[in-house]
């Protein structure tokens, strides 16, 4: 049975950037369950989500949280599954409180932690730790990187057209 990654977010807000990683990881075949847990208002429910995610399946928790952000902590705190935080952008501070408040861990409690609202980079990075185990899924991951040079060099053969008249390549 495949492992699914868990998407907790601290709040319905969080959707529009999580939604990001969900499509990600639904585009890999990958199975992954939606939840909005709080560090602060559900403490229990997150623990437990996280106390029992090895056993229900999961391989990966996918943490989302603007603000105070200290969900992927709790959610650290409760597994020893790969957690991996996305600060999300918030009126205050840009997002710059939720970005410290997740990658500020204490040794020994890891939140591998992406970009501001880097949503989709926290899917691929739980795609290529499930991929570890999963040749196909490697291979998914491949095809992408390699998909994705290939848009870059039409893109920069597509400039250097435009430019070689002018004689500045």
């Amino acid at each position: 049975m495949k492992k699914k990654v868990g998407i907790i977010m601290g709040s319905d807000s969080d959707l529009p950037v999580m939604r990001k990683a969900a499509d990600t990881l639904a585009a890999f075949g990958v199975p992954f369950e939606v939840h909005i847990m709080s560090a602060h208002r559900t403490p229990n429910e997150a623990a437990d989500f996280a106390k029992n995610a090895r056993a229900n399946g999961f391989g990966a928790i996918i943490s989302a949280a603007g603000m105070a952000a200290h969900l992927g902590g709790v959610m650290a705190a409760y597994t020893t599954l790969p957690v991996v935080g996305v600060p999300c952008k918030s009126t205050n501070l840009d997002g710059m409180d939720a970005l410290l408040s997740t990658v500020q861990m204490p040794s020994g409690i890891p939140v591998a932690t992406v970009a501001i609202n880097g949503a989709v980079n926290a899917a691929l990075l739980c795609i290529e730790m499930l991929a570890i185990t999963d040749d196909e899924l490697a291979l998914k991951l491949q095809a992408k990187r390699d998909a994705d040079a290939a848009k870059v060099l039409e893109k920069n053969a597509a400039v250097e057209a435009e430019f070689a008249a002018f004689g500045k390549i």
